[in-house]
């Protein structure tokens, strides 16, 4: 994908200056590398962000023109507003095509729906890392790597050692000696719901108040009763 980037020439610098700059609907921004010197330039804030959109935009080679001139650049780094959509400054590395270049390129992830672990194993596929760190010559560079699982199983992993790289295009040393797991299929954690079971309940039935009253005040008079026929029997006897 050929992306065509337009800088215009910068003359102030600062940050009143690029404050000022911002406020007109541009990006202040430098240009570096390939053994010229640095220059400070301004770019067109909404084709700029257009372009910060596009994923090809941050892993490709592009075409820069200049006041006439045109270089081949790559995109180093950019800021942006805390909260706002608005690109705050953006640095561009001229590149040599006799020089490798390092750049983290994004990894594509195919057939993840009918590898075997997925279709058979009833698995979901995590992607561990997204991006690949890689170094070749400026020509050499792809846009993304393709990652293919058609053959990943249920509880097995692809390592940076089994991606199928581009002709020129190597792993940085490091992230060879790692030899990290790129993606993996694992298991589903199953969601368990745990069942309620309410404990017996012993029903007690009250009494209304007029039913205990009532049932008091006879048992009183069941005891005055037996009171008096107790008093009645001693007084006879005597």
């Amino acid at each position: 994908m050929k992306i065509e980037v337009t800088a215009f020439p910068r003359t102030k610098e600062g940050k009143g200056a690029s404050r000022r700059l911002r406020t007109t609907g541009r990006v202040p921004g430098v240009i570096y590398g390939a053994g010229k010197n640095a220059q400070s330039v301004e770019f067109d804030h909404k084709a700029l962000l257009r372009h910060l959109k596009l994923e090809a935009f941050h892993s490709s080679i592009l075409d820069m023109t200049l006041e006439g001139a045109k270089d081949r650049v790559l995109l180093r780094d950019f800021q942006m507003h805390p909260f706002k959509e608005q690109v705050q400054h953006v640095d561009f590395q001229r590149v040599d095509p006799k020089k490798k270049i390092h750049m983290a390129v994004p990894l594509h992830f195919m057939n993840a729906d009918i590898c075997p672990g997925v279709k058979v194993g009833k698995g979901v596929v995590q992607h561990i890392l997204n991006e690949l760190e890689i170094h070749c010559l400026p020509d050499d560079l792809p846009e993304y790597i393709e990652v293919d699982l058609k053959d990943l199983e249920l509880g097995h992993s692809l390592h940076v050692s089994d991606l199928v790289l581009p002709k020129g295009v190597e792993a940085l040393p490091k992230v060879k000696a790692d030899n990290a797991s790129v993606v993996t299929v694992q298991v589903p954690k199953e969601v368990v719901v745990e069942e309620v079971v309410a404990a017996p309940v012993t029903e007690i039935t009250a009494q209304a108040p007029e039913a205990a009253a009532a049932a008091a005040a006879a048992g009183g008079d069941k005891k005055d009763g037996d009171k008096k026929d107790g008093d009645k029997k001693s007084a006879e006897k005597k």
